[in-house]
């Protein structure tokens, strides 16, 4: 009888390069100095935000009342160094590069140069692939299509409709941009979106798929009816519209919703010998990637945080490294008032005395760029990225008053640390109860 062949070992895998489009900046250097900083991307909602095209201005302004969340994290448009300029990555193709694509192209554009790698040679293209998730998508483009068909205007819409709403697009333009043919993959798991791409790609890499993986998220889904939508949800902050920079406020006791922001976070992951082999600079190792389902509600966590728990355990399982080699933690913490309290006691669960002893850092980012959604996982990996990169652990904004559920030396930080960081773990939790976790070790 024939005998199974033999698995090849799993091969490791390397952060290379990382590009950022955030509320806070475009560009990884100025979004992570002004996190620092403890600069704010929330601002005041505005009409114009609502995308209403063709609507007069006074139903722009009515629409504006109706929603009980007045505030909103946006990417900085314009020309300057740190803004996000959309005509030079639509290249005039704005009927097809929706918003969502055009800050994908960017943040890839960014990542792929400081990675130093845009390979030429056939072989080397047909080994780099890409993984690009998000968990909206040009919503906006859905409500103007539907309204050209109530208005019996079929054949007003779009050729460029679908090409232009569909999530696995921003993959696409990256792949047909730079002529990569390895993978070509999009994972759409609601705020999710962003760490399973991350860590899905960590995976073809590992099984030798590809060689180079362009991963992350990216979303841009502020729109009247995206904000409506959650609005009614009641997910969103309200409490701070008169105040929009102190809405975003994660583990405080005065959180009341998230704000709702859009950008994208890309990295270039590489097979760790690849890396050595070509002299690439290395940020970090992926070492863990954990996954797991709440099997509870549609959008709330169970009350015992069992899902999380799963999730990071998971992730340290793969890693092979213990609770108390884990130096910090980026939270997936929204500013929601039940999320946040679920999140830190799965995290007290998971790390017991280490994360009671004060030398395990907490934090959530989104206090400084609100919640991108289908982004928010790939740009807080690359915020963990850089902690463990910089040894510095960037703060949690808005935190006069930690909620009870901290105690002793367990509180999440609310001004940068320098520290020496030899692990990090970044949590992302999604609609319908979805989990990932991916823990990134110093490179070795």
């Amino acid at each position: 009888m024939a005998t199974a062949k033999q698995f090849l070992p799993l091969r490791r895998v390397v952060v290379t390069g990382l590009g950022l489009v955030t509320p806070l900046a475009n560009g990884v250097e100025t979004t992570w100095q002004r996190l620092l900083d403890k600069k704010s991307g929330i601002r005041e909602l505005r009409s114009e935000d609502l995308k209403l095209n063709g609507v007069e201005d006074a139903v722009r302004v009515e629409t504006l009342k109706q929603l009980s969340s007045k505030v909103v994290a946006t990417v900085p448009i314009g020309t300057g160094v740190a803004d996000f300029n959309m005509e030079k990555y639509s290249h005039g193709k704005e009927k097809y590069v929706a918003p969502f694509i055009a800050y994908a192209l960017c943040a890839a554009e960014e990542a792929l140069s400081d990675a130093n790698w845009q390979p030429e040679d056939e072989e080397a293209r047909e080994k780099t692939g890409v993984a690009i998730g998000g968990g909206i998508g040009c919503i906006n483009d859905v409500t103007q299509a539907a309204q050209l068909l109530i208005d019996k205007r079929v054949r007003r819409i779009s050729p460029f409709f679908i090409p232009r709403i569909l999530i696995n697009m921003a993959a696409g333009h990256i792949s047909i941009k730079y002529g990569f043919k390895g993978p070509n993959h999009a994972a759409v798991t609601a705020c999710a979106s962003g760490a399973h791409s991350v860590g899905d790609a960590s995976r073809m890499i590992k099984f030798g798929d590809a060689d180079v993986m362009v991963a992350g998220g990216t979303e841009a889904s502020i729109d009247a009816l995206s904000i409506a939508g959650f609005c009614r949800a009641r997910a969103l902050s309200t409490k701070y519209n008169d105040d929009p920079q102190k809405s975003s406020r994660p583990f405080d006791c005065g959180r009341d919703g998230f704000v709702i922001g859009e950008g994208a976070g890309v990295m270039v992951l590489e097979e760790y010998e690849h890396a050595k082999k070509r002299g690439a600079r290395i940020y970090a190792e992926l070492c863990g990637y954990g996954l797991s389902g709440d099997a509870y509600h549609i959008t709330q966590p169970s009350h015992d945080g069992r899902g999380a728990v799963l999730a990071m355990t998971r992730a340290l399982q793969q890693s092979g490294l213990r609770p108390d080699e884990v130096d910090y933690v980026n939270a997936h913490a929204t500013s929601t008032l039940l999320g946040d309290a679920v999140e830190a006691g799965a995290i007290k669960s998971v790390f017991k005395k280490h994360a009671l002893s004060g030398n395990l850092s907490l934090s959530s980012t989104k206090g400084a760029t609100g919640h991108l959604l289908g982004a928010a996982g790939a740009v807080e990996a690359i915020f963990t990225i850089l902690a463990l990169h910089h040894g510095e652990a960037p703060p949690t904004l808005n935190l006069d008053k930690p909620d009870p559920v901290f105690e002793e030396a367990f509180f999440p930080i609310s001004c940068p640390r320098k520290m020496s960081v030899r692990a990090a773990l970044t949590n992302s939790f999604g609609f319908g109860g979805t989990n990932a976790s991916l823990l990134f070790a110093s490179p070795s």
